[in-house]
């Protein structure tokens, strides 16, 4: 009989628990994102970014630090980090996620709350590949870490992220229609949620020239960083637990 309580079974606690972290996540996220109009006329565009962002980052790191201490939790599907080629792919796939995940399609300092935070209709750079970066590189994401690690604790967390993020181009939609209407309905006609279909279709054209700016040396930069500091990012991940255990 399985033990409830057996971190390698199908049955181990921290898949829900993973699942839990991850629902408290896309209420506070989304949740904030919907009052964002509201919000703003309550205590201003800089202070709601300010919030937004305090209260993102703190449940993304519970939710980072929660997942590197657990990821081999469960039952191991496969095992494929021996075989050759497996890891260049990975981290291949890897850094084309964080290509969309932040696609600089952003004015940073709106987002540091430095220039007053404003929103956006782009349809340029990365949104013409898709209207929806952060959800195409989630499930880039997804493929290569699954690919990786193979426990059905990170197939878990996986599907709740696919899940999560598929409910947000629908929220995300649904938020630009109420505020921009028909200019919104015009630039969702020119672009689309499937990776270069509107441009297959001939709906939109790829600008490449919209990608040599200096915001998107500094996803590279940062691509560059996680690489180097990843070791670091295990070990303090383990250290929480230690203490939080």
């Amino acid at each position: 009989m399985l033990n409830f309580a057996d971190s390698h079974s199908w049955y181990a606690p921290s898949h829900f628990i993973v699942l839990g972290l991850l629902g408290l996540f896309a209420i506070a996220h989304s949740g904030l994102a919907a009052l964002r109009m509201w919000a703003e006329k309550q205590i201003g565009a800089r202070g709601y970014r300010v919030i937004f962002a305090l209260t993102s980052i703190s449940l993304a790191l519970v939710l980072i630090t929660y997942f590197l201490n657990h990821r081999y939790d469960g039952v191991q599907l496969w095992h494929a980090q021996s075989v050759p080629g497996v890891k260049p792919f990975v981290w291949t796939l890897s850094v084309i996620s964080f290509l969309f995940l932040y696609p600089a399609t952003f004015n940073l300092l709106e987002i540091a709350a430095i220039q007053k935070p404003q929103v956006h209709l782009f349809e340029t750079g990365i949104i013409r590949i898709t209207r929806h970066p952060q959800m195409v590189g989630q499930v880039i994401w997804c493929i290569a870490h699954a690919l990786w690690i193979g426990s059905t604790f990170t197939l878990a967390t996986c599907f709740g992220l696919v899940g999560y993020h598929l409910f947000a181009v629908w929220h995300g939609d649904r938020r630009l229609a109420k505020r921009y209407g028909s200019a919104f309905e015009a630039a969702k006609a020119r672009t689309s949620i499937v990776p270069f279909l509107a441009i297959w279709q001939g709906r939109q054209r790829l600008a490449l020239q919209e990608f040599f700016r200096p915001s998107y040396l500094g996803v590279a930069f940062f691509v560059g960083l996680i690489w180097w500091a990843h070791p670091a990012m295990m070990s303090g991940a383990a250290k929480v637990s230690q203490l939080t255990g």
